[in-house]
């Protein structure tokens, strides 16, 4: 949490530092995340749909290269089987939810459509796991119980991102991206990856 409120902080503080010398623009922009899962340990993974939501800024450095830092507040995971010595595959639920900061060099390929690439500092707030127990018959009916436990996922995760974005009529935008975990997001060689599709307002 403390790591949070200080790229929060130093958000804030760059923002203000350059709209002193130069303007930027500011909005808001949420959508949908198609993330998941990868490891050695998994024997099968699928993705899982999730969403996310924050804000965004603009700092142009010229007509065609700006910077474009953004916070988030997003759910990730995905439904993995993983692999047990001695039996078989462990079915398991992931949920991560991140404050993600992703800081992006935006370079314009015409008035409209831009790409957009750089790092992302995400931290977990929360992470849980599901696992189904035995079952338990009811009136003659099999009911799946649902194990909860801790994820133990890493407080810290390093990603890349890159995308691409269009700017539609009345400050109105939308993107696609690729997101790729380079450290672990959990504790064994565990890392994130997915899509997001996404759509903003700059004020």
């Amino acid at each position: 949490m403390k790591k949070t409120l200080l790229i929060i902080g130093l958000t804030i503080f760059t923002f203000t530092t350059v709209n002193a010398q130069k303007r930027f623009d500011f909005g808001v922009k949420g959508g949908i995340n198609f993330s998941n899962m990868t490891s050695d340990y998994f024997a099968e993974n699928d993705s899982k749909t999730g969403f996310y939501i924050g804000l965004v800024a603009e700092i142009p450095f010229s007509d065609k290269f700006s910077i474009q830092p953004e916070i988030f507040y997003s759910t990730l995971g995905a439904d993995v089987k993983i692999m047990l010595y001695g039996g078989g595959p462990l079915l398991t639920e992931y949920s991560l939810d991140y404050i993600l900061v992703p800081i992006l060099a935006k370079v314009y390929l015409s008035n409209n459509w831009s790409i957009e690439f750089g790092p992302s500092f995400n931290f977990l707030i929360n992470g849980e796991a599901y696992r189904p127990t035995l079952p338990d018959v009811i009136d003659g009916n099999e009911i799946i119980q649902q194990k909860y436990k801790d994820a133990n996922g890493n407080s810290f995760e390093f990603s890349g991102v890159l995308g691409v974005s269009y700017k539609f009529k009345g400050d109105f935008f939308g993107s696609v991206r690729y997101f790729q975990g380079l450290t672990d997001s959990i504790e064994t060689d565990t890392k994130n990856n997915g899509f997001q599709l996404g759509i903003g307002f700059m004020f």
